[in-house]
């Protein structure tokens, strides 16, 4: 029932992203008219970062489609890992803009320009509008999509930009100080490198075919070594194979006695380990302790620098 759930929800999603994409490439030509009449840079960071937006969805949206491809012999493992590029793609671009934004804000602090306030508020404030529903659109997809959560973050960078964008046309219409406009743009950027920066550790982390953040990987070596019929375990890989899924792979020996259930051991441990760890796709290759491999390593393939692994010394049992 949940998997039906999952894929009756991407269906309904595209529509969403669809709209977000025209409103968002409609609001970004405005504002880049609006910042060029105006003056305003403030404004035409807003335009670049909100046209990235409007991209990042775009990114998003095909990155979605290809994920829902059945796995084939090129791609065993599935497409699901193109929601993770396109993720990885998204938080790049949200690195670039920031930095070059930083750059804009301090060329303006050398060479202040003139600003007119009233334009610069009045679009901005379309802008904030046009954000919001992006947002309100996109919001409920990001809760379980990395890819869709990326492209939510330009959204919610864009917002915010928004806001700033008025603060600052509503200080000059006041006060007259053009400076405060290269000051939103560098509060815009720092914002938005922090965000970047913050998400794509996990996004890497996937690519790297790294263990999920809170996986113990001992624990659940310990929990392999603990079950009834195991001797010992070795060539042990733990990898995230996308968002969602945990993959584990490994040499696990039988004790002296247990070969006759070797095949009852394997299935027990697969159980265990999906229940306690949710751990999805496994793949245990049993040896007899007679046979079993020789300076083997506890985790990764290859190498002589270990002895075969028996858990229950290592863990001080």
């Amino acid at each position: 029932m949940p998997h039906d759930h999952h894929h009756h929800h991407h269906h309904g999603g595209e529509g969403r992203l669809s709209l977000a994409i025209a409103v968002n490439l409609l609001l970004t030509v405005a504002q880049i008219i609006g910042g060029i009449v105006s003056g305003s840079l403030a404004m035409i960071a807003d335009a670049l970062h909100n046209f990235s937006d409007a991209m990042s969805l775009v990114i998003a949206t095909v990155a979605r489609r290809i994920a829902k491809r059945p796995a084939d012999a090129r791609m065993s493992f599935g497409y699901a890992r193109a929601e993770v590029v396109a993720a990885l793609i998204n938080y790049t671009t949200l690195i670039v803009i920031g930095l070059y934004l930083l750059y804009e804000a301090g060329m303006r602090f050398l060479a202040p320009e003139p600003v007119a306030g009233w334009m610069v508020v009045i679009i901005a404030g379309l802008a904030l509008v046009i954000d919001l529903v992006t947002a309100a659109l996109t919001y409920s997809m990001a809760k379980d999509s990395v890819n869709i959560r990326a492209a939510f973050m330009h959204n919610v960078a864009d917002a915010l930009g928004s806001v700033a964008v008025i603060f600052a046309g509503t200080v000059i219409i006041l006060f007259g100080w053009t400076w405060v406009d290269p000051a939103v743009t560098v509060l815009i950027a720092g914002y938005i490198l922090w965000m970047a920066f913050s998400e794509i550790g996990s996004v890497i982390r996937i690519l790297m075919l790294g263990a999920p953040d809170g996986l113990d990987a001992d624990a659940v070596l310990h929990r392999i070594q603990q079950t009834n019929g195991v001797q010992g375990v070795h060539n042990a890989h733990i990898w995230l194979i996308d968002e969602r899924k945990v993959g584990l792979l490994a040499h696990v020996v039988v004790s002296e006695g247990h070969w006759g259930q070797a095949d009852a051991i394997k299935a027990d441990l697969k159980a265990r380990l999906h229940t306690e760890f949710g751990i999805d796709h496994m793949t245990i290759e049993v040896e007899c302790t007679r046979h079993s491999c020789v300076d083997a390593p506890l985790i990764g393939a290859g190498g002589h620098q270990h002895n075969p692994i028996n858990l229950v010394a290592h863990h001080g049992k």
